[in-house]
């Protein structure tokens, strides 16, 4: 569990993270440099979880050795599907990850919504439904091992 308050935005309590794969994790279905080393570190205090359409088809092999759970989403309302997920771990301790108009319900219901830019580009649905934008994975990954970083751009 990861526990940070947040002046004037609240206390998070954070026991899941959940990521969208192609556009958040990888680029063109390859998994981004820095990745694995940043979601194993955060492996020993939250469990990951990969929800995502695979688009490229290649989100199994790119989390290989990876400690998370992977679910593959029929492409009918995917929006709904990455909801009803959270919802079943439980929104309020969940922060989570994306770029795309199919993870904005996720990223907005989330206790942290969390946007990133990458070369896929990222949704204004996405951007608007977000907590905190960032220009990268890593980045946004390493915020969560990072708390002070957050609390200086959540905080009022």
């Amino acid at each position: 569990m990861i526990e940070i308050s947040v002046p004037d935005f609240g206390n998070l309590c954070l026991s899941h993270l959940v990521l969208d794969y192609n556009g958040t994790l990888a680029c063109d279905g390859r998994l981004v440099d820095g990745v694995k080393d940043e979601l194993t570190r955060l492996s020993g205090s939250l469990d990951i979880y990969v929800v995502t359409a695979d688009t490229f088809g290649k989100a199994q092999a790119g989390l290989a050795g990876i400690p998370c759970e992977l679910t593959i989403l029929p492409e009918e309302a995917q929006d709904k599907g990455k909801l009803d997920f959270i919802n079943q771990l439980g929104a309020s301790r969940t922060a989570s990850i994306g770029n795309g108009r199919n993870d904005r319900l996720m990223l907005e219901k989330s206790a942290l919504g969390i946007a990133v830019l990458l070369d896929e580009g990222a949704s204004s649905a996405a951007i608007t439904s977000a907590d905190v934008v960032c220009k990268d994975i890593v980045t946004a990954l390493k915020l969560l091992s990072h708390p002070l970083r957050l609390i200086a751009t959540l905080r009022s």
